[in-house]
């Protein structure tokens, strides 16, 4: 009986044994596709492959020559084989995962939705938010996405890096804070610039070649020893890359300003020092952007001032202040220190809004009933007179005690204000009151309290006039032609219903049910939640939860409308002190007020990008600074059982939000000694092996302390029925 024989081409016999020869087939090509442009011998192939079986290593030189043949792969006359398809070459951004692989964030542009993988051995050193050029790899890898190479570090995005020395008698190393780089730095004994074991400098990246592990670099700032206060609130700055202090051309420009104000510029604006107007800051603040005036009309309607600084009058373009004002583009305010915008002569002199001084400002004036709709309103700039500055906790006792100074206006502002909230929430505003930490430093920088902000009606009746404020400036101009005319916008997407839905389940381990539909159903289920939580432990979880699940809010010329405050067209108008935007802002209100013609919007646009840019740095800084000052507040805190809640579940360990004092804090997996816990990625908890005990989200818990890393800005916790356990402090 004859034989059967192999029909196209699938099986081959060497031996007595079968290969499946379609199957090696594709994982040659596979391989070689991953590999584009580089070649290999059948030796390589198998080494690669990790084929073992002789029989199909004998098959492997074969079955690329019949590949090479039908033309699926090429052939070299040196008998090496490569692949024929053509990559896609783009550009991104990589977003740094861990040690040994890499996301890249595709430019827009190229229409992949899908992030790219890139192995650490192919990222040629390139760094978290670096640009870089890559080539994607025809098909996917063993990983399952999408996978590539970069082949160039188009715009290294920070070659900068505070760290701590570590020195040796031959060489040193700076071990770099930022989590997100994952090498130390070489750095020869003669670059160290006196810097001594253990202390914290800033180091610049010098070299980097392809083939070495390590960067090396050169110490150019010695900030001083790791731990004390000055020392690490300026690592922050500089890991942050925020200025020192003020350059002198800018601060020249601002003193050589004239306190006075021309009598020439007083008679050319609307003259309205006559009408009773005040400002409300917080107890510590010096730079008064904002004031508020008030008077009753003959008609009895009430019409309402909102002032606002008129930055751009003293800061012109092309001027040194204006450059630094942009390239700032904000100020940034840490747990001990404001780094403002602008020079101390303007932002808590010329510009501020202090009692008792004639101050230029832009403004919104209107005309308002008792029902709080807007009769009319008038836009333009001002010379006004504060005369009372009221910290918020006093005129909220005004209004508590229908007392003191101006608390008749206050009374009013404030009744108006909630008509105005009430309005806003009805038509779909969402209401997310975020829980603000504050720390009560010594003189030396030491938290001695935490105490959390409480928001009274005084904020939220300032809140609700900058608002209608900001809205009047953004509807105003877009009404006057449709949104053609180029302005700057302050937007917020509609959220990602996916990204909604696995924040209902979340808020759903918790025991609240939040329901997901389309349209303006989603702010009512959103603030019926924040309702229900406010008090409650979870209550910043959820909120935190809750705002990362949204769009991110930023600066655009697109004349989009804003999500959370359910506006059609939104600006910012009231805070130019401290915001380059709201400088941007009153520029083009005042061109078009002057009847000027609509610019090219594309240098505008660009300017909006880089402050969204500077404004999340400032938002990181921020944070970085509360959370060095958590995690010494909870180095120095009571050695005691804390009761805190499950904020998130991973892998490697549960994080946890000690109630009482807002810090997040890590139970690490392998410091669970009473079971073995698998990590259960769907539902979002650690279930242990023998005990089938659950851990997951939203889950009431005990822990204490046991370790506090100021260097690295971590709390090691562990839960307190696992037994004793020496505590450290660094």
């Amino acid at each position: 009986m004859g034989r059967k024989s192999d029909r196209g081409g699938k099986k081959g016999k060497q031996g007595g044994k079968v290969v499946d020869t379609a199957q090696l087939a594709r994982k040659i090509m596979s391989f070689l596709d991953n590999h584009f442009g580089q070649e290999f011998n059948a030796k390589q192939i198998i080494k690669k492959l990790e084929i073992r079986d002789s029989v199909a290593k004998g098959a492997v030189e074969p079955t690329m020559h019949k590949l090479a043949a039908a033309g699926s792969i090429s052939k070299s006359p040196r008998n090496y084989f490569a692949s024929i398809k053509e990559p896609e070459f783009i550009e991104g951004e990589v977003d740094y995962v861990n040690p040994r692989f890499a996301f890249i964030k595709p430019d827009p542009k190229h229409g992949i939705e899908e992030d790219i993988m890139i192995k650490e051995a192919d990222l040629k050193h390139a760094l978290d938010g670096d640009r870089v050029r890559i080539m994607v790899y025809p098909t996917k890898g063993s990983s399952g996405r999408i996978e590539g190479k970069v082949l160039e570090i188009v715009n290294r995005v920070r070659d900068e890096f505070v760290g701590r020395v570590e020195i040796s008698p031959r060489y040193a190393f700076v071990v770099p804070d930022f989590k997100k780089m994952h090498h130390d730095i070489f750095v020869h004994r003669g670059d160290l610039k006196g810097a001594e074991h253990n202390q914290k400098v800033v180091v610049k990246l010098s070299e980097w070649r392809e083939d070495d592990k390590n960067p090396t670099g050169k110490v150019i700032r010695v900030l001083g020893k790791a731990g004390e206060h000055e020392v690490e609130i300026h690592s922050i700055m500089a890991e942050f890359g925020l200025p020192f202090e003020y350059p002198s051309g800018p601060e020249e420009e601002a003193n050589a300003i004239p306190e006075a104000i021309p009598q020439q510029e007083i008679q050319s604006r609307r003259d309205m020092r006559d009408v009773p107007t005040f400002t409300i800051d917080p107890v510590d603040a010096k730079d008064f952007d904002d004031a508020i005036s008030y008077q009753v009309l003959p008609n009895g309607n009430y019409e309402i001032g909102v002032h606002i600084a008129d930055v751009t009058y003293y800061v012109k373009p092309k001027t040194q202040l204006e450059k630094e004002a942009f390239d700032r583009a904000t100020s940034v305010y840490l747990v001990d220190r404001t780094i403002p915008m602008l020079p101390e002569r303007l932002s808590n002199g010329l510009c501020s809004l202090r009692p008792n001084e004639d101050k230029l400002t832009f403004s919104c004036v209107f005309e308002m009933d008792e029902n709080a709709d807007v009769v009319k309103h008038w836009i333009g700039r001002t010379v006004t007179h504060s005369n009372r500055r009221f910290a918020y906790e006093e005129g909220q006792e005004n209004i508590d005690n229908q007392s003191g100074d101006f608390y008749q206006e206050l009374t009013i502002l404030n009744d108006l204000a909630k008509k105005l909230r009430k309005r806003r929430f009805d038509k779909g505003a969402v209401n997310f009151e975020t829980v603000e930490v504050k720390f009560k430093l010594d003189e030396k920088g030491k938290p001695l309290g935490l105490m959390v902000k409480e928001r009274k009606d005084i904020h939220k009746l300032i809140e609700e006039f900058m608002l209608l404020a900001n809205r009047t400036v953004a509807e105003f101009i877009y009404n006057k032609d449709k949104g053609k005319d180029t302005f700057v916008y302050r937007i917020h997407d509609f959220p990602d219903l996916q990204r909604l839905e696995t924040f209902a389940t979340f808020a759903k381990k918790f025991g609240h049910d939040l329901k997901i539909s389309e349209g303006a159903k989603i702010s009512k289920a959103l603030n019926q939640l924040m309702d229900e939580i406010v008090g409650k432990p979870e209550q910043n979880v959820l909120e935190q939860l809750a705002i990362r699940s949204m769009a991110k809010a930023k600066y655009t010329t697109e004349a989009k409308g804003h999500f959370g405050l359910a506006f059609a067209h939104y600006t910012h108008f009231t805070s130019p002190i401290r915001r380059y935007p709201d400088m941007m802002v009153h520029r083009l209100l005042q061109h078009y007020l002057d009847n000027g013609k609509s610019p090219d919007p594309d240098p505008w646009e660009e300017k909006c990008v880089h402050s969204s840019e500077r404004e999340k740095r400032a938002a990181d800084a921020e944070r970085a600074s509360i959370k060095y000052k958590q995690v010494e507040y909870m180095s120095l805190a009571e050695e005691k059982d804390y009761e805190g809640i499950v904020s998130g579940v991973t892998e490697w360990g549960v994080y946890v939000e000690i109630t009482e004092t807002k810090c997040e804090g890590l139970v690490r997996v392998a410091d669970m000694n009473d079971d073995y816990y698998d990590f259960d990625e769907k539902n979002m908890r650690l279930i242990g092996s023998k005990t089938k005990k659950m851990i997951t989200l939203g889950d009431k818990v005990s822990v204490r302390v046991v370790n506090t890393d100021i260097d690295r800005r971590t709390i090691d916790l562990e839960f307190a029925d696992n037994g004793p356990k020496q505590r450290k402090r660094r």
